[in-house]
């Protein structure tokens, strides 16, 4: 989103954020880089059904609050939501009788999001996919992050084709930079196997500790160190499993760190890891952390799911799905063939470059807004866009 919100301010647009505090960034209003940014408090990080109810209300009550202060105080013409929830359509579809644009930023499939969370369908899948479609009934516009998701979008959402932009959330290589490596971060180890994510339910953690557990002891391997950056609700489940499958010394798990710490991480290993859960969830949607890893020019191993080896493709082995042994062969397999591992890193870097990397995206994002005014040839210089 900041991408996004960065590309339309160098654009001529003028861009303000509503969105949560968060670790390192608890200031309520500031500006960066000429982009107002409005933030609120969330009572807590849920993981339950009650806790996601209580968040997405508290966030849906502020974004509303805050909405209206930006109109009032600078004025706006298009709200450009980002899910879960699928709940801003409600002020969206508010303000849109006031004559602002609606564009719908589709970032997860909630009714699979569910699913993976908690096992089952029921009310509550029902009542997302009616969110979903109402979502895609008051967008003006909607933004795909690939073209699993422009098909849910023109399927089961009835959107337009030519309504649906396909904007991919490749990195920035500004961000996303080669640095040497830190030898301290492998504990005295010869090997790294590098992660960054969200540690949660769906984000198949848990295979990857049993993947470690199986290299360590029943290979052997004691000369591998796994690092685990990010934060979530699973983190501390994850501690104790990795205490319990008797691999602690051999994870460092970070929780949420700055860019510098994550970099340092990424940086130093020699393999980095996918573990996504295979779902409907996981294999329609595209992974940031799996284009991070390649503008890194790291190889990777992760479940063979649809959109992992779209945006990977050579960059990366293919484990069997929910397959943790097979993930740690693939794993393995790489550490011991070092030319490999170049060879696939630098397919993942040039692929970056020269397809997948932001520059190349928010093209797409500036043709999706132009369509928002199509009779209108006119600069979008004095409009504004609050995200």
């Amino acid at each position: 989103m900041w991408q996004e919100a960065r590309e339309l301010q160098r654009a001529g647009y003028g861009v303000a954020i509503i969105c949560p505090t968060g670790r390192g960034y608890d200031r309520k209003f500031e500006t960066i880089e000429g982009i107002d940014i409005f933030r609120y408090d969330l009572p807590l990080e849920a993981s339950g059904a009650a806790g996601y109810a209580l968040e997405y209300g508290v966030a849906l009550a502020w974004t509303f609050v805050l909405a209206w202060r930006v109109l009032l105080t600078r004025g706006f013409d298009v709200i450009h939501a980002c899910n879960p929830p699928d709940l801003f359509f409600l002020i969206g579809g508010l303000f849109k009788l006031l004559g602002k644009r609606f564009v719908f930023d589709h970032h997860d499939l909630g009714p699979e999001l569910y699913e993976a969370k908690f096992g089952r369908r029921g009310f509550f899948h029902r009542l997302l996919l009616a969110l979903e479609r109402w979502t895609f009934r008051t967008a003006d516009v909607s933004i795909a992050t690939n073209d699993s998701y422009r098909r849910i979008a023109t399927g089961r959402g009835g959107m337009a084709p030519e309504r649906v932009f396909v904007v991919r959330s490749g990195p920035c290589l500004e961000r996303m930079r080669i640095l040497p490596p830190d030898e301290r971060l492998k504990r005295g180890r010869r090997y790294l196997v590098g992660y960054v994510g969200v540690m949660g339910r769906q984000e198949g953690i848990d295979y990857l500790l049993h993947a470690a557990r199986h290299i360590v002891h029943d290979l052997g391997r004691r000369d591998v160190h796994f690092g685990l950056v990010g934060g979530g609700t699973s983190l501390e489940e994850m501690k104790v499993l990795a205490q319990e499958l008797g691999i602690s010394e051999f994870v460092t798990f970070t929780g949420r760190v700055p860019d510098g710490e994550m970099l340092a991480m990424l940086n130093t290993a020699d393999v980095c890891v996918n573990p996504d859960v295979a779902n409907a969830m996981n294999d329609q949607s595209t992974m940031n952390k799996v284009m991070e890893y390649m503008a890194l020019g790291k190889p990777i191993v992760q479940f063979d799911l649809t959109e992992g080896r779209c945006s990977a493709q050579g960059a990366s082995l293919y484990a069997r799905r929910n397959d943790a042994l097979d993930l740690a062969a693939k794993t393995v397999e790489l550490l011991d063939d070092p030319a490999r591992r170049a060879e696939m890193g630098e397919y993942g870097r040039r692929r970056v470059e020269n397809e997948l990397e932001w520059r190349h995206e928010a093209p797409k994002l500036l043709a999706a807004y132009e369509s928002l005014w199509p009779a209108e040839a006119v600069s979008p210089a004095g409009r504004r866009a609050e995200t």
